[in-house]
């Protein structure tokens, strides 16, 4: 189980990685939406690392505590990062949106500027998000149960271990989820009905298909995310009692996973730079090669 865990997470941060120096590297990829492609890459990068590492460590020493800063912390910066996923997955649908429906206005309305201002705003949402409900489950008292039914230290699951009255830091926790999660999701969909809307009023269907592929990437790793994350959080607390394993694990391991493969898969331009990257890698490969036969 941990060599398993090990291997997916190994292929995470590579295909990530991969995404992130392929952005760097191609000139031809200077553009907003691959400037949030890169911090979305590393925010997967983030999210992954803040829970498997720990929980590969716990199955190969065969232990499964956590100390309560540790706990605390990992809920943090869980919450923290995923909270910045989403506002940045709404950021880039704005991107989509005015790429299709306003092209001409593209480059003068996506500035440099605005997109520094648009990740800057990610992080402070994300933040504002998570700050209050953390500070308040840190002072609540702990008592006998001292059990996390859970691979890692989720908020909601840590307040009701407390044995104090948790209905208003409950209430917080599930309003700033709510505000987050369905806000930017609200923003996502307003942003597709238009998307959705111009790509039909196209003249050709071939027009239409090619318009449609460049957000297909972005619109399939929201789908992913946000079926996820409504399913356990914005929802009354009641129902975590229960709490779906199976649906934490596929936003914690397989979407990070998935999302290099997607996002280079299914953009001709990132499947370009990718063949560009290899064939240059094998170009310098065979140099050195020779290089080192005409020295032998």
């Amino acid at each position: 189980m941990a060599i398993g865990l090990l291997a997916l997470y190994l292929v995470t941060l590579g295909g990530n990685l991969l995404i992130i120096s392929i952005v760097l590297a191609e000139s031809e990829l200077y553009k907003p939406m691959y400037f949030f492609l890169c911090n979305l890459s590393c925010l997967e990068i983030f999210i992954t690392t803040s829970i498997i590492p720990k929980a590969i460590g716990n199955l190969l020493m065969g232990s499964k505590a956590i100390s309560y800063p540790g706990c605390l912390t990992q809920c943090y910066f869980y919450s923290l990062l995923g909270y910045i996923e989403f506002v940045l997955l709404a950021v880039t649908s704005y991107d989509r949106y005015v790429a299709i429906c306003y092209p001409l206005q593209y480059a003068m309305v996506m500035s440099s500027q605005l997109c520094l201002q648009l990740l800057l705003g990610s992080w402070t949402a994300g933040f504002l998000a998570t700050i209050v409900s953390t500070v308040l489950v840190a002072k609540m008292p702990f008592c006998n149960d001292n059990r996390v039914d859970h691979f890692f230290c989720d908020s909601m699951l840590l307040i009701k271990l407390s044995c104090a009255e948790t209905q208003i830091v409950e209430l917080i926790t599930f309003m700033a989820s709510s505000v987050i999660i369905l806000g930017s999701l609200g923003m996502t969909a307003m942003s597709y009905l238009c998307i959705i809307n111009t790509i039909l009023r196209l003249p050709s269907a071939s027009s239409q298909q090619k318009t449609f592929s460049t957000c297909s990437s972005h619109f399939t790793i929201v789908i992913l995310g946000y079926g996820s994350c409504i399913f356990m959080y914005v929802q009354p607390s009641s129902h975590h009692i229960s709490y779906n394993k199976a649906v934490a694990l596929l936003n914690t391991v397989v979407t990070p996973l998935m999302s290099p493969f997607i996002f280079s898969l299914r953009n001709q331009l990132m499947k370009d730079a990718v063949k560009a990257g290899l064939k240059t890698s094998v170009i310098i490969f065979r140099k050195q090669f020779s290089v080192e036969e005409d020295i032998l």
